[in-house]
């Protein structure tokens, strides 16, 4: 499986919990410390983290620590990644229902044309 197919899977995984979407939409805002980020959710500090480590390590976010404080910073390019697969696949599934609409409304026409009877 090649680098960016992991990292889309492992997104995936990320955006299925609330929380890591709700982190995602804070950062969306701009960059935060984890303490800002942690403040909402009613868990302890330790599971907080563990939701960071998996968005750090699919890539949707990065961390730095500046002195005793980790501040977390958004990572598009994943999302784009995501959004890129997902723009792929709905493109794959409207040319498929525009054959499939073609092919039924063709299907209705032929069944609605009279019947040609030629008496001899």
């Amino acid at each position: 499986m090649d680098l960016v197919a992991e990292q889309i899977d492992l997104a995936f995984v990320a955006l299925a919990d609330k929380t890591r979407r709700r982190v995602l939409e804070r950062l969306s805002q701009g960059p935060a410390t984890v303490s800002e980020l942690a403040k909402p959710f009613a868990m302890a500090m330790p599971s907080f983290l563990q939701h960071l480590q998996m968005l750090e390590r699919c890539g949707l976010i990065t961390s730095q620590k500046q002195g005793r404080v980790r501040r977390c910073h958004l990572q598009p390019r994943t999302l784009q990644q995501v959004e890129g697969w997902l723009s792929l696949q709905r493109q794959q599934w409207e040319t498929r229902l525009d054959q499939l609409d073609d092919y039924l409304t063709r299907l209705k026409e032929q069944q609605n044309e009279p019947l040609d009877h030629h008496e001899s």
